[in-house]
Formats: structure tokens, C-alpha cells, sequence
């Protein structure tokens, strides 16, 4: 049967894709778009090269991760969680660890908390650096994308002796961490960080009073405090408009309120303050590291719990109760009171929280993720308003959007 003009024209006015005014000039900016950063889609209406308006589609890619955890047990959902901002996957590791052990009631031993800090703030440096590489090379700065990587590959060479993997750690446990530091990380870390800051130093050098650079940046993408807190900001994007919330100061966990570290603002929420804002916050992780390495306590790195731990490997090959542990654990999982609890922490790009329901069985009946980027993409449409193409691909990298956790 021949499908009419006027049936086609229904068709897609009951479609769900989203629809531009027809006076503009329609443009599918992603997921195809070579600057696009990451599996996202935002359909823009152009009058000549100004975006009159912009429409991003949340959830076209969806990962079922929250769906996939209520099917398994909660040790199973750790690696799950390595994907959600996949560039700093130790930081998930240690939000989720932390909710089901809220949910638990228990406090794990004080080595494996600075442990854990030392992975979130190496995992910091990481993503940032990831974010500013290529956000600089979309604006041509190349060069600096080199210096930026150098760091991170310090930092993956600090992070891979003490998980065992680049990506995808799946380092923590759910009463501690997998593995204790390994002989010589410390001296290597120290050293590490030492030769990060003068290429950091390098970066500022080249940007910080580069005309080029400034023009492309200063009041591209501006966002007031007002707005910002009004959309839900939270993380470096939050911080960048002057607002001056980080959890780890807020509602201090595993000591931070012991470490000397300072809040980066910026004055004006826009592509600037964004960059200047996550290029300080690498110092003070640097801080927070140098810190931890000087008052790493000693101790044991697991609750002493054989119900809620996985026992030592040498246990389980050699003991029938270590096996036994190891089997229940496994099979049927550890199996926390029923109740619910939210708990957060401060990663990369902002506050990520996790609400856990229990109910008494050894899976999650239910698993929400509070992902950062989901709240800082809703505004992405506002920001690129009345600029230039060129200008909402240095925005949107400015905001450091991860399609990993914003779709979950």
C-alpha cells in the first residue's frame, strides 16, 4: 500500500525523536559527529551556524545497569560499577562498596579507607586529565594533550600494580580492598607525583594567557549559581560557577576532614572556570595523596567477618572452612537486613550517589545510581544556546559528560 505524504507527516509527529521548529536547519550533532564525546545525541536547530535551539535525548544509550544489579549478588554488582564513568572506575568501586556497607552497619578497617582515598584521588588526576586532553585538542591545542596524557599515564602506572588492571579495577571489596599496596608502590607513587606537577605547571603555562585559547573559552557556555544549583549541579561544573559544595568537605568520609586541602572556585560558570577549576583540583589531589603516603596507618585491609568477606586465597585452597566461606559467598552472597540507604561520595565530575534497597535476600531488590553527569547534561541545551557549533563542542567537553553513567 502506498504510504502518503500527509501519513508520513503523522507518523513522525507521533514519534518520540525530537522535533525542530521548521523555520531552522535540523542537525543530528552525535552520536556520528567526530567531536562528539561519547554515545550522545543532541538535535540541533540552526539558523545559519547559531544554534537557536538544542535538544539533548537522555538515554540513548542505555546500559541496564541498574536493572542487571537486581540480579545479582552485591559482590557481583562491583564490577558492574567500573563501568559507569568508565574513565575513573576506582571512584564507582568506592561509592558502591560504601553503600552496601552503610547498608551493613559496619566500618571498615582505617589502612583500607586511606587505601581507598589513595585510589579516589589517583583516579581523579586521571579523569580530569582525560577530560582537559581532549577538550583542548577539540580547540586545537594538541600539545597540551600530551602533557595532560603523560600525567595520566603516570597515574594508570601507579593505579595498575595496586589493582591489577588500567580500566575496569574492581579493586575494593565489601569490607575493604582485594589487595594490601605491593612492595615499593609507595616510593613510586611519591616520585610519580613529584614529576606530574611541573607538567601541570607546563599546561598553565601554555593556556592560561594564550588569546586564542581565552576567546574560545571566556563566557562560552556560562552558567550562574542560581541555575546551576537549580539544574543540580554538583563536582567541578558546580564549583566552576562559585558555589563552593564538594562532599568531602560537606560530609567528610574516611578522614578527609583530617587532610589540608582547598575548594577551586571560579567567578563566572563558564568553559573557562570549568577547565581552571579541575586543573587546581589536581593539585590538591596531589595534596591529599602526598598526605596519605606520609600517615598510612597499619593494620589489616578487611573486617575480620568470614560472613561478609571472601577469604584469603590460601584459606580457600587449604582449609574445608575457608572453602566453605568462600562457597556461600559466592553462591548465595552475603545477605544484609532489610532497609534502604543512600549513600554518596565525591567523584570526578560531582556527587555520585547509591540508593540501595534491601530486602533480607542475598540480592538488591533494588539499585538506583545518582550519576553526577545526569543532572550537568540536562542544562547542556540551555548552555549552547545563541553559540556557534564550534562552541557547544567546547562546552560540551568543558562539562565532561560520561554516556557510561548518565545512562544507566
Amino acid at each position: 500500500m502506498e504510504v502518503t505524504t500527509e501519513k508520513r507527516s503523522q507518523d513522525v509527529e507521533k514519534s518520540a525523536y525530537p522535533r525542530i521548529s521548521s523555520d531552522l536547519t535540523p542537525v543530528n550533532f552525535g552520536p556520528s559527529h567526530p567531536t562528539m564525546h561519547g554515545a550522545l545525541r543532541v538535535m540541533l536547530g540552526l539558523d545559519g551556524e547559531t544554534i537557536v535551539e538544542a535538544i539533548p535525548e537522555i538515554g540513548y544509550l542505555h546500559r541496564c545497569f541498574e536493572k542487571m544489579s537486581e540480579h545479582r549478588t552485591y559482590h557481583q554488582v562491583i564490577p558492574f560499577s567500573d563501568r559507569l564513568n568508565y574513565a575513573s572506575p576506582g571512584m564507582n568501586n568506592v561509592g558502591y562498596a560504601m553503600a552496601v556497607e552503610k547498608l551493613l552497619g559496619i566500618e571498615i578497617p582505617k589502612r583500607a579507607q586511606y587505601i581507598r582515598v589513595l585510589l579516589c584521588e589517583l583516579s581523579r588526576i586521571s579523569d580530569h586529565c582525560l577530560c582537559l586532553g581532549p577538550q583542548l585538542v577539540d580547540l586545537g591545542a594538541l600539545t597540551v594533550y600530551w602533557y595532560l596524557f603523560q600525567v595520566r599515564e603516570k597515574m594508570y602506572d601507579l593505579i595498575e600494580p595496586l589493582c591489577g588492571a588500567r580500566m575496569m579495577t574492581s579493586y575494593t571489596r565489601i569490607g575493604g580492598v582485594a589487595e594490601d599496596i605491593p612492595d615499593g608502590w609507595i616510593d613510586r607513587a611519591r616520585e610519580m607525583i613529584k614529576t606530574s606537577k611541573p607538567l601541570l605547571e607546563d599546561v598553565q603555562g601554555l593556556l592560561n594567557k594564550n588569546r586564542i585559547f581565552i576567546d574560545r573559552t571566556r563566557w562560552i557556555g556560562a552558567i550562574s549559581p542560581e541555575d546551576a544549583i537549580s539544574y543540580g549541579f554538583t563536582g567541578p561544573c558546580l564549583r566552576a560557577a562559585g558555589v563552593p559544595y564538594d562532599v568531602r568537605k560537606a560530609y567528610p568520609y574516611y578522614d578527609y576532614d583530617r587532610f589540608e586541602f582547598d575548594i577551586p572556585l571560579g567567578d563566572n560558570g563558564d568553559t573557562f572556570d570549568r577547565y581552571m577549576v579541575r586543573m587546581k583540583e589536581m593539585y590538591q589531589s596531589i595534596r591529599i595523596v602526598e598526605q596519605v603516603l606520609e600517615n598510612l596507618p597499619d593494620g589489616p585491609i578487611m573486617i575480620d567477618d568470614p560472613k561478609l568477606t571472601l577469604p584469603p586465597k590460601e584459606n580457600v585452597y587449604n582449609e574445608i572452612e575457608g572453602l566453605i566461606h568462600h562457597f556461600k559467598i559466592i553462591i548465595d552472597g552475603i545477605r544484609p537486613p532489610a532497609g534502604e540507604v543512600y549513600s554518596y561520595t565525591e567523584a570526578a565530575n560531582g556527587e555520585l550517589g547509591f540508593y540501595i534497597v534491601s530486602d533480607g535476600s542475598g540480592q538488591p531488590y533494588r539499585i538506583k545510581v545518582r550519576p553526577p553527569c545526569y543532572a550537568v547534561y540536562q542544562a547542556y541545551g540551555e548552555l549552547i544556546k545563541g553559540h556557534l557549533i564550534a562552541d557547544a563542542v567546547a562546552i560540551l567537553s568543558s562539562m565532561n559528560i560520561v554516556a557510561g553513567e548518565l545512562d544507566r
